[in-house]
């Protein structure tokens, strides 16, 4: 076997085995480690860009090992984890997948499809390597299913400076709460220009969670998925006011749009605000647009002081082809090179939180300070992106905004779908 295969009996066993027989999940790790097939929405943009460069980092580490990557784009994921659920029924499972980190994770546990990794974890490091608010986030039942290879933030605004001046807003005054936001988003549309774009359902439900964020403060949004801030509750109704009002600056010829396309005309200076993930810095990048000066990025009004917390991570399939390849792919993605190579692509922000200053210094602007406030600023869980609510309760919740948005329900009847949706 190759060098990927090295230990395998020692690391993390099969979760679901029924006898918990430590030789058995020892066996769940050994295997073909000929090669490694990867199921991943990384297939456009700064995310393809960033997956090409982990690919460069695991070719030089595994050379022996032959790098597959069987790519499904579009949907923030949607049409990938459709796939994904068919292939896992069918017994057919790739040898490792893309999940967002987190309740997202559940569903798979519960249905016996991926196995413990926690000791792999021990064998690299890794529980000293990353920051122990990000362990707390992977641990399910005192295991670990999955090691992410990035930190993304999602309560970003991005702006068009020109665009704010030209309302006569201070690009360098950024509005305190969601209020004042509206108050500058209704000088923009006087100006003739769109406020704030958002595109089809996945991003729109993106907005919705930081409206609630920035209306619930961070304990009472935490409540929401503990039972102690009921979804019936007045906080929720306001967040749900403010985020009608905020629709009704957007353009709704954008809403059948991924988040790049309606990410654009911010890009293009005709329209003002995006609310989306840090991985929107390529799309800015990418077109050599400079910080500071062609764009600018602060937290959604009244979210301040809180880091909005998603994470993509890797599996270990129950009855992958190839688990040698699997461990090998772990390795390098959860390793300085491969994440320092992968996160200057993206946009993201290592998980590892062990990086020499020297290391820090080779990212950009944005991710260093995004890499400052992950580590002071309070976290909390995207609904929007499986890490606060396993799949069944994020996907109603989608299902109820993307209703609302379109006209299918009035703020009341909304509301209660909501309630309905976290049962």
């Amino acid at each position: 076997m190759a060098a990927a295969a090295l230990a395998l009996a020692a690391c993390g066993g099969n979760a679901g085995t029924d006898s918990g027989d430590a030789s058995n999940e020892g066996k769940a790790w050994e295997g073909d480690d000929s090669e490694v097939v990867i199921t991943t929405w990384w297939e456009a943009g700064s995310e393809k860009v960033g997956f090409e460069a982990l690919g460069d980092v695991f070719k030089q580490k595994y050379p022996d090992i032959t790098f597959t990557k069987a790519a499904i784009a579009g949907g923030g994921g949607s049409q990938a984890k459709q796939k994904l659920a068919a292939d896992l029924a069918a017994g057919s499972p790739p040898d490792t997948f893309q999940a967002h980190a987190g309740a997202e994770l559940t569903d798979y546990i519960d249905a016996d499809q991926i196995l413990d990794v926690s000791g792999l974890y021990d064998e690299l490091k890794l529980k000293e390597a990353f920051p122990a608010t990000l362990i707390d986030r992977l641990t399910s039942d005192g295991k670990i299913y999955s090691v992410p290879s990035n930190i993304h933030r999602a309560n970003v605004v991005w702006a068009n400076p020109a665009v704010l001046k030209e309302a006569g807003i201070d690009p360098m005054k950024q509005p305190q709460n969601l209020d004042e936001w509206i108050a500058d988003m209704e000088k923009i549309q006087a100006k003739g220009k769109t406020p704030l774009t958002v595109g089809i359902a996945w991003t729109r439900l993106h907005l919705f969670e930081t409206v609630l964020l920035a209306d619930l403060g961070a304990d009472g949004y935490n409540g929401l998925f503990d039972g102690t801030t009921k979804w019936d509750s007045e906080g929720v109704t306001k967040a749900i006011k403010h985020f009608e009002k905020l629709l009704s600056f957007t353009d709704k010829a954008l809403y059948t749009e991924d988040w790049e396309p309606a990410m654009q005309p911010v890009v293009d200076g005709k329209a003002a605000y995006n609310v989306m993930g840090d991985w929107a810095v390529g799309a800015f990048n990418a077109q050599n647009k400079k910080d500071g000066e062609d764009y600018i990025y602060f937290p959604v009004p009244g979210t301040q002081g809180t880091f909005d917390f998603l994470a993509d991570s890797f599996t270990l399939p129950k009855g992958a082809a190839h688990p040698g390849g699997t461990r090998a792919w772990l390795d390098v993605i959860s390793s300085k090179e491969g994440q320092i190579a992968f996160n200057l692509a993206k946009g993201s922000i290592p998980a590892r939180s062990d990086l020499t200053d020297e290391e820090r210094g080779q990212f950009p602007q944005y991710q260093q300070s995004a890499m400052e406030s992950f580590g002071k600023d309070t976290i909390v869980s995207s609904i929007a992106h499986g890490a606060a609510l396993p799949v069944k309760s994020s996907n109603a919740i989608s299902d109820a905004v993307a209703k609302f948005v379109e006209g299918g329900s009035n703020a009341e009847q909304f509301q209660m779908e909501l309630v309905d949706a976290t049962k």
